[in-house]
């Protein structure tokens, strides 16, 4: 099947997924680090934090018919560096630097509020404790925005969750679910419940039953890949067979887990091209297949 790509699409009604972020590790200047967005009734829900996310969210509300005006919490699947490193900016910035207004953090707080694995309490406190000095600073500054910024960064709600249902509003519902990522104790997949479908997010994994469980022929399923299957070896290829799924895997799984348009995202293409993973997937699944980009929309 030709790739159908599912760009810049307005949210109409119910939800629409934004690539915020399809790097790895490697990052580029077409490819920031892993994020990815869902809008609903004017919120982005952020799902992972990687580096230049702020950027693509600003880039998503200027240039995409999305209507976004509030940030809402940000969920993070695991600690890895490139799945967080947006954090600060996220923590710090969205109320500041907006020409045409400024995004806000949720309808009535004006902290952030971040969801993910055992861990990230550490992580967030570290953050705040490395701009103490900016705080206090700021705290003292007759500025709004300055006062602003230390009320945020102190007021931050930081939630640490386990496989389950771990959030709720008018707009979406969200549970999580543990998925296989090499080494990592706790490592994270979500399901989420939008108005108008279901939108199902691997988070980094090797091939794993609960995708298959999670998604059950949901509407959107956002799945991790790499293409280095066949082509490295030793080390390497150890590695991405604990962390990791292949395109080739990735087919049966989607094959079993039956998505209406599967996505790939967070892809390690190894030197592969988009339309060799995609042909790789459809060698087992049948389905529509969608290689994404930094602002697709779908």
């Amino acid at each position: 099947m030709v790739q159908a790509q599912v760009a810049n699409s307005p949210a109409a009604v119910g939800s629409a997924v934004v690539i915020l972020g399809d790097g790895t590790p490697v990052i580029s200047a077409s490819r920031s680090g892993t994020s990815i967005g869902i809008v609903v009734r004017g919120t982005l829900y952020v799902f992972d934090a990687g580096p230049g996310v702020l950027q693509r969210t600003f880039e998503a509300r200027e240039r995409m018919n999305l209507g976004i005006r509030e940030l809402g919490p940000v969920f993070i699947t695991h600690l890895h560096s490139d799945h967080t490193l947006g954090l600060p900016d996220l923590l710090f910035y969205p109320e500041l630097g907006m020409q045409t207004g400024p995004i806000r953090h949720g309808r009535t707080a004006a902290s952030l509020k971040v969801f993910g694995p055992p861990g990230l309490s550490a992580m967030m406190r570290h953050l705040a404790a490395a701009w103490a000095e900016d705080r206090v600073i700021r705290a003292q500054s007759p500025m709004a925005a300055d006062n602003a910024v230390a009320s945020r960064v102190n007021g931050a709600s930081v939630n640490e969750i386990s496989a389950g249902m771990v959030y709720a509003d008018s707009n979406i519902a969200v549970t999580a679910f543990d998925v296989a990522h090499g080494d990592w104790t706790h490592a994270l997949g979500y399901r989420i419940q939008a108005p108008d479908r279901v939108i199902v997010i691997s988070g980094d994994t090797r091939p794993t039953e609960a995708i298959v469980a999670a998604c059950n022929g949901c509407d959107l399923l956002l799945h991790s890949v790499h293409g280095a299957e066949g082509i490295l070896s030793g080390t390497d290829e150890a590695y991405f067979r604990d962390f990791h799924t292949s395109a080739a895997q990735l087919g049966e799984l989607a094959s079993r887990a039956n998505p209406k348009v599967l996505v790939l995202y967070h892809q390690a293409f190894a030197g592969r091209r988009p339309a060799e993973l995609i042909a790789q997937v459809m060698s087992s699944f049948k389905g529509p297949v969608i290689s994404a980009r930094d602002l697709d929309v779908y």
